[in-house]
């Protein structure tokens, strides 16, 4: 395996831990080694980094498995995740999940990335449906087109929403983003 093989998207194995690459540029100067210049994400901090790869490098690309998850509670900072097929159990810190306990009610169905049998990560859903648990209400006459408040929803998260949103209002929000997509019919 060498640079050219390497991917948007791939997994790689590298100094002992799991990389998602995130952006790729393969470049090719006369006479020299080819250079695979990335951004790498660590799937065990989700740190960001740039890396440059050549082929004397020792990486080796990995496939995860895909396996479906369902979210089932949080207690004092470690969030419990059981695998649906195996009824198997899998713990991750809150600082594991980063941002993405916002978006986690209970029985969720996510997906869990797998590596030799190992749990690796959660992958959310594109989008998940919160209901506003406090807003302001909206001032009466203020018709400004694209006008937003803050509204806290029942997970803790904090998001700008339409100022027609009220509370106990459902919401869907992109989890890839954190905003405010469209309001759900309760």
């Amino acid at each position: 395996m060498g640079v050219s093989d390497l991917g948007r998207g791939m997994t790689i194995e590298w100094n002992g831990e799991l990389y998602l690459i995130e952006e790729y540029a393969h470049m090719k100067k006369a006479q020299r080694r080819p250079v695979a210049q990335t951004k790498l994400r660590s799937l065990k901090t989700d740190r960001i980094f740039f890396q440059n790869f050549t082929d004397v490098d020792p990486f080796k690309i990995v496939r995860l498995e895909e396996r479906p998850l369902q979210y089932l509670y949080s207690s004092s900072e470690v969030y419990y995740f059981m695998e649906t097929q195996t009824y198997d159990q899998f713990s991750l810190t809150a600082d594991q999940l980063g941002d993405l306990r916002h978006y986690l009610k209970e029985n969720i169905e996510l997906l869990g990335l797998f590596y030799e049998d190992r749990f690796v990560k959660v992958e959310p859903p594109l989008s998940v449906k919160l209901r506003v648990v406090r807003t302001d209400p909206g001032v009466r006459g203020d018709t400004v087109s694209g006008a937003e408040k803050p509204a806290t929803l029942e997970t803790g998260l904090e998001i700008k929403v339409p100022l027609f949103i009220k509370e106990g209002d459902v919401v869907k929000v992109d989890t890839r983003s954190g905003h405010y997509i469209e309001r759900m019919s309760n």
